[in-house]
């Protein structure tokens, strides 16, 4: 497999070498060796879904912190949500949006960070790949994209189809740079 550089993740985005993804592309570069041995996101097909995934989850690596303001969350008890303000609190953060009072427990919990006291951290670059791989590994995510299946990956990550035609298209972009 091709060692992943921080030019073949701005190919799979098509951001130039400059801009406002570089801190986020560069924390990605870093970590991703590791990360890949650990988690076992260790075939071209897996790094590319999980890119694509990332990819699309932080707008082109553009953000590791959700646009809107979290407050659509509030009162969500599916996420955790049980104290006014956690929806804000708790809003969509690192490369897989983490959201919710229960995902920033668990996570954080795995991650050996108290993500519920600081949920700021979740957005932290030198947390951000390790908690999107968690979340990967937790949701069993390798077995689907050895089946090739964005959909699955998809609704396993969002819900739901959210984002199905970028995911898609970032998916090709992944397997070009990946080699799958």
């Amino acid at each position: 497999m091709k060692p992943l550089t921080a030019d073949l993740l701005c190919a799979i985005v098509q951001a130039p070498r400059a801009g406002k993804h570089v801190p986020i592309v560069a924390a990605i570069a870093r970590d991703l060796p590791d990360i890949q041995r650990e988690h076992a996101i260790n075939t071209p097909l897996r790094l590319a879904h999980f890119l694509a995934q990332i990819a699309h989850e932080s707008d082109g690596f553009r953000t590791v912190t959700e646009y809107a303001s979290g407050k659509a969350y509030e009162g969500r008890r599916d996420l955790g949500n049980t104290q006014p303000g956690d929806g804000i609190r708790f809003k969509g953060r690192g490369l897989i949006q983490l959201t919710g009072r229960a995902n920033y427990c668990k996570f954080g919990k795995l991650a050996g960070l108290n993500l519920e006291a600081a949920p700021e951290a979740a957005a932290n670059l030198l947390h951000v790949t390790e908690l999107a791989a968690l979340f990967w590994a937790d949701r069993n995510l390798n077995p689907k994209a050895d089946a090739d299946d964005l959909e699955a990956i998809t609704k396993a990550i969002n819900g739901g189809r959210n984002g199905l035609a970028s995911r898609r298209l970032y998916l090709a972009r992944a397997k070009k740079a990946t080699g799958a």
